[in-house]
């Protein structure tokens, strides 16, 4: 693959700088970004590279419309459901959506209402650790996880029951776990004729953002079509052998079978490259392009090659390079500001044996796994970024800071909530406190991870090393770089002793972050190790569960703040930034539309190429 890339840099360097007359190869469009998916199962997909590529091949319910973010229209439901349309009931708790005739997936079977009641159900009991389904089972339940609706309802726990195989312990919890799926999973989602039904338990105001195109959890899928290759297979009995078993365990890893508007030809793994050709028996407006690529290049210098050349349409390009494609003949510049933000978080309790952690104990060449949960190393570690000089100078100035996990335009925001400032003084004395002063005296060593090719990312983690060791010889921190999958797998197994990832929002609402950072069960909570669940359904699940039930806005707002404040003083995280984001195209790119909910670079559905 290096030697590959090395090829391919010097005949670009050749030709580059060319002005081409003509589009170059006019039917495909190639857009080269960085990594790939980390597996292509719906229910298990929860990071925007796989979402992208869910999204191209699969359909919902509903979609934005347009750059909207509270605006639908219909996709495989015929209306999107209103209460003037009599499609939303009982206060908020009924959603009927009467499902399209004569959608076909892309291996011919037809689109049924079964089909879809069959995709939120089988996602519901698959339920993957740390995976997106705790949003359908929340909206649905009142409750993050399938396990701990069965604990409350069957008042035994899962791991009581059921194996890490999924075997049951005990053969008389059979009965049991069917008549919860009878009594609970059935009813939350049925077919009227034509008509999908879902029932929540309560009314739930982001419903129907969790639908929509994007939320690649809630692409509807061939139930035909999963029986036959492994998946659950709709019964009552046995669906727990199927839950939140292992992604790469999935038959969907690395395949994908929808109604959408593109068919997956080929996903070659050696190259990051994904490979789709227009559906043209797709029951929509088929896309203007003919052949997609999404290719992972981590290397800038050939991206940047291939964008000059003429050779990638559209490329990811890290906010430290603009001015290297600025200007660059034949190629514009949009702009966009998605609701995301990227943080550093903490694990207070890291899985015994990883090897991110050195000797594994405080001797000057390595830490404790609960080396996080001192608040005064948290404290000393969010004293010590430079927040303004990586947004000046490596950002470019695009992207502003935030006080906390709340992106700037949702509700919960507020600018004059306090935050910590680059203080390297500040630092050195919370360093010294530190595990009783031990810290101090025999110093510490640690690795921070990456994924390769997110230079912003990358220089963030060289600026803490930076700034730490320069603090104290003793201070050692190790930077590397591994593929985006290596890196999911890293921190979602808890072996990353603190991890620097984004939140792109699942929908326009500030509980979808506050939830994921600093709820016990938040995807993110979940990861910061079991020392940080303890404080957080200590201090903050109530707060966060408050929160989302609250209907006053006003009332909303102070909860928010509430959470935030305790982040701060407790310093759960370092909010590194929030980005305004470009995107450099040929200038032979037309009909590209930002969204600011879409998973990756590219609305692939109307964007096509014309001199």
């Amino acid at each position: 693959m290096k030697k590959y890339g090395v090829l391919l840099l010097a005949v670009l360097v050749l030709i580059g700088g060319v002005s081409f007359a003509e589009v170059k190869n006019p039917d495909t469009y190639i857009h080269l970004g960085i990594g790939e998916p980390e597996t292509l199962d719906p229910h298990y997909a929860y990071d925007t590279a796989s979402g992208e590529a869910l999204g191209m091949v699969y359909d919902n319910l509903i979609a934005y419309k347009g750059e909207s973010v509270t605006e639908f229209i219909p996709r495989l439901s015929l209306e999107v459901p209103s209460v003037e349309n009599g499609l939303i009931k009982d206060d908020g708790k009924t959603y009927v959506f009467p499902i399209r005739e004569g959608a076909k997936f892309h291996n011919g079977n037809d689109l049924t209402p079964e089909d879809v009641e069959y995709t939120f159900e089988r996602g519901i009991l698959t339920d993957p650790y740390a995976g997106p389904m705790w949003m359908i089972i929340e909206a649905l339940f009142d409750y993050q996880t399938i396990e701990d609706m069965v604990e409350d309802k069957l008042q035994i726990a899962w791991s009581d029951m059921v194996d890490e195989d999924g075997n049951l312990k005990s053969e008389e919890y059979a009965s049991q776990l069917v008549d919860f799926y009878e009594q609970y999973i059935d009813p939350a989602i049925e077919v009227e004729g034509q008509n999908v039904v879902f029932h929540l338990v309560r009314p739930f105001a982001p419903f129907l953002s969790i639908l929509a195109q994007n939320a690649s959890w809630s692409a509807i899928m061939d139930k035909e079509t999963c029986v036959s290759l492994g998946l659950w297979n709709g019964e009552p009995d046995g669906w727990w052998k199927y839950h939140a078993l292992k992604k790469e365990e999935s038959p969907l890893y690395e395949q994908a079978i929808g109604t959408g508007p593109f068919v997956l030809v080929e996903w070659d793994r050696a190259q990051q490259k994904l490979t789709f050709n227009r559906n043209d028996d797709y029951w929509g407006e088929k896309p203007k392009i003919a052949k997609a690529i999404i290719w992972g290049i981590d290397e800038w210098s050939t991206r940047r090659a291939m964008l000059e050349a003429g050779d990638a349409d559209q490329i990811y390009t890290p906010l430290q390079y603009l001015e290297q494609v600025i200007d660059m003949p034949g190629v514009k510049i949009e702009e966009g500001a998605r609701i995301t933000i990227t943080a550093l978080h903490f694990n207070w309790t890291v899985e015994k044996g990883s090897q991110y952690l050195g000797s594994g104990q405080l001797d000057g060449e390595g830490i404790p796994p609960d080396f996080f949960s001192d608040v005064h190393i948290r404290r000393a570690f969010s004293y010590a970024f430079d927040y303004d000089t990586f947004i000046e100078q490596v950002l470019q100035g695009y992207g502003f800071r935030v006080s906390s996990v709340i992106p700037k335009g949702l509700l919960g925001f507020n600018e004059n909530l306090p935050m910590y400032d680059f203080d390297l003084e500040k630092a050195k004395e919370e360093f010294q406190q530190a595990w009783d002063g031990e810290v101090w005296e025999k110093g510490f060593k640690l690795t921070l991870l990456y994924n390769t090719g997110n230079e912003e990312r990358q220089t963030a983690c060289e600026m803490l090393k930076e700034n730490i060791e320069s603090l104290n010889p003793k201070f050692k921190i190790e930077v590397q770089g591994v593929q985006w999958p290596t890196y999911l797998d890293a921190y979602r197994s808890g072996q990353l002793p603190a991890f620097i990832i984004g939140w792109l929002a699942d929908y326009p609402d500030p509980h979808n972050f506050i939830f994921t950072y600093f709820h016990s069960n938040g995807v993110y909570g979940t990861t910061q190790g079991q020392a940080f669940i303890d404080f957080a359904r200590e201090n903050l699940d109530s707060l966060v569960e408050k929160a989302i039930a609250e209907t006053d806005e006003a009332e909303r707002q102070k909860l928010y703040e509430e959470i935030q404040t305790i982040a701060y003083e407790d310093a759960l995280g370092i909010t590194l930034y929030q980005p305004l984001e470009i995107y450099p195209m040929r200038d032979w790119v037309k009909g590209w539309e930002f969204n600011p909910m879409r998973s990756g670079e590219v609305n692939w559905e109307g964007v096509y190429k014309e001199e």
